[in-house]
């Protein structure tokens, strides 16, 4: 198992560590339900050094990635950060991704962790086109500081105005001293706040320098556990549950990073799925009766026939009620439907509702 820069820290912290995509992570400090609070009112730092960066660069650096990727990379200025995904040759997803354009010929892809090799593997499969590609992975530190008073706690840190940086924007610049720290307007809460990019070497200052600054604010340690029920009342898919290698971008509600304006990896097939309809649609939904959903429950109907199953759910800390998302047959996927969960063999009702399930 791998251990990020920090583990030593997590650990004098007295986190529960957990395996996690191959690495030794911190699944919790004083509890879930505080730490996801701390966030949703607060500010609160999650290391997420496990991510995986690769650099691509050259002239055909946006070729490559338009070939690769789901989204219409071009619209891309320099300090712009877009979501995307990685189709498969299946109508499947290799991975969902963050690209970042950060010069001319020059771009950031951030993927998940677990998928760190596989989805290296891919894109070079791909790349006939010259493209210089460096996997920094296990050379770079991701900090994510999440929460409203994220832009006030961290500003003395930094000369860079970190309240101009809009969603999905980026600067390069100083940050608690280190000089080039990639400061983005990115974070998979939806409570706002930045994620900070700089080398292994520099992350204990870093982290150190921001829990100095941000303890006037109340800034805690979050775990991996806070960030999975953050993200759930988002709507944001997980990769692994609600997205994965079968799962088409269509089925799980990212048809809007879906550009049939260009070509790329299976946009033929993927463009006749969308002509044609999808027969399953990943939704969103609350339980109206007692019991928490969980990833692989089955969904039936009300006569108990399967119609779908369960990807992520979970007891949700800023709503006080249990909520989750799972692929249902078309006919259920409208708001308002009643499904059921099956909880230990017993039917227990749930209706579809729009998401995100959290609304500020």
């Amino acid at each position: 198992m791998k251990n990020t820069a920090l583990t030593h820290v997590h650990e004098k912290l007295g986190a529960k560590m957990v395996p996690f995509a191959g690495y030794n992570m911190p699944v919790q400090y004083e509890g879930v339900n505080a730490e996801h609070e701390t966030v949703r009112n607060g500010v609160g730092v999650f290391d997420v050094s496990h991510m995986g960066e690769f650099l691509l660069t050259g002239e055909n650096a946006l070729a490559l990635i338009q070939k690769v990727t789901s989204n219409d990379a071009s619209v891309l200025e320099i300090g712009r950060a877009q979501y995307s995904c990685l189709p498969n040759d299946k109508g499947g997803i290799v991975d969902d991704l963050i690209v970042y354009r950060i010069k001319e010929e020059q771009y950031l892809l951030v993927v998940n962790a677990s998928n760190i090799d596989k989805d290296w593997n891919w894109i070079s499969s791909h790349n006939d086109l010259g493209v210089e590609m460096r996997n920094l992975s296990d050379d770079y530190s991701l900090l994510a500081i999440q929460g409203p008073k994220a832009v006030e706690a961290m500003q003395s840190l930094t000369t860079v105005d970190l309240s101009a940086i809009k969603y999905y924007h980026f600067e390069v610049g100083p940050f608690a001293g280190i000089e080039h720290v990639i400061i983005s307007a990115t974070g998979y809460t939806g409570s706002g706040g930045f994620e900070i990019y700089c080398k292994n070497s520099e992350v204990e200052q870093l982290w150190n320098k921001v829990f100095e600054a941000g303890a006037a604010f109340g800034i805690k340690p979050i775990g991996l556990a806070a960030r999975d029920t953050l993200r759930l009342e988002m709507g944001f898919c997980l990769y692994g549950n609600d997205i994965n290698d079968t799962t088409s971008p269509l089925e799980a509600g990212l048809g809007w990073i879906t550009k049939f304006t260009k070509d790329f990896v299976n946009s033929e097939n993927l463009k006749k799925q969308k002509e044609a309809g999808v027969s399953r649609k990943l939704v969103g939904f609350e339980m109206i009766d007692r019991g928490i959903p969980r990833h692989d429950y089955e969904i039936v109907d009300a006569d108990g026939n399967n119609i779908g199953v369960v990807t992520s759910g979970t007891q949700a800390p800023s709503l006080g009620k249990a909520i989750g998302m799972g692929y249902v047959t078309t006919e259920f996927a409208a708001v308002d439907s009643e499904i059921f969960i099956l909880i230990r063999d017993k039917k227990v009702k749930a209706q579809v509702v729009k998401m995100p399930f959290y609304k500020k």
